[in-house]
């Protein structure tokens, strides 16, 4: 079996600990968290230590290292850890689950988190750093950028692009061809029609196409 440590101790750590071990084979050997921020000496009856602890206990030849941090900040703040992490020398994979279709087209990037019953169709590029909830469809020829957070049943259809950094929520859409901006937040149930500029956010159950003016398009 493989040695990991998964660094943070939320929930998005603690359901990847079960990933990890029950569908790749790995041993978790610690949680890992910053300095002053293990409250606790154990979870789920594994070691949490901190990041000196860290460079201390594991050689980066030794143990991969898995970010399970949400996407706060507009995942800014898993971004800055994963840097962190590679200046340490560590390897940080991507998990895909056993459950997703792989195609020899696909390009997936390192340090991704990619849960079960995702369609990745094929000529699909995704970056470093990005995570895939659960049930989401990823259409032929699109590209995700790095740093990227997609929640449950996102439908992404063909040829589409996601800039870096971007969060979508849970059941958004987006139509064919269309292209979102870098930094955008694609609220829960959005349906969107026409491309998005950097910095885009729109709000849940709402429908953006090409025939609002972008002044009648939520950015906020």
């Amino acid at each position: 079996m493989r040695r990991a440590v998964i660094f943070g101790t939320g929930a998005f750590a603690q359901v990847a600990s079960v990933y990890l071990q029950e569908d790749a084979d790995y041993t978790i050997e610690a949680f890992c968290v910053d300095e002053g921020f293990n409250e606790a000496t154990s979870l789920l009856g594994i070691p949490v230590i901190d990041t000196l602890a860290l460079s201390k206990e594991f050689r980066p030849a030794d143990i991969s290292v898995f970010c399970a941090i949400g996407f706060s900040k507009l995942n800014a703040n898993r971004r800055k850890t994963v840097e962190r992490l590679r200046d340490l020398g560590y390897t940080l994979p991507s998990y895909v689950h056993s459950s997703v279709q792989r195609w020899n087209s696909q390009t997936i990037g390192q340090a991704c988190f990619i849960f079960e019953n995702n369609v990745i169709q094929p000529f699909v590029t995704i970056g470093d750093n990005c995570v895939l909830w659960s049930g989401n469809h990823i259409g032929h020829h699109s590209t995700i950028g790095n740093n990227v957070f997609i929640a449950s049943h996102a439908v992404i259809s063909g040829s589409c692009h996601i800039g870096d950094n971007s969060f979508l929520g849970v059941n958004a859409t987006l139509r064919d061809g269309i292209s979102i901006g870098g930094d955008c937040v694609i609220g829960a149930g959005a349906l969107i029609l026409h491309d998005a500029p950097d910095g885009s956010v729109y709000k849940g159950s709402e429908t953006f196409s090409q025939d609002r003016s972008s002044s009648q398009l939520r950015n906020f």
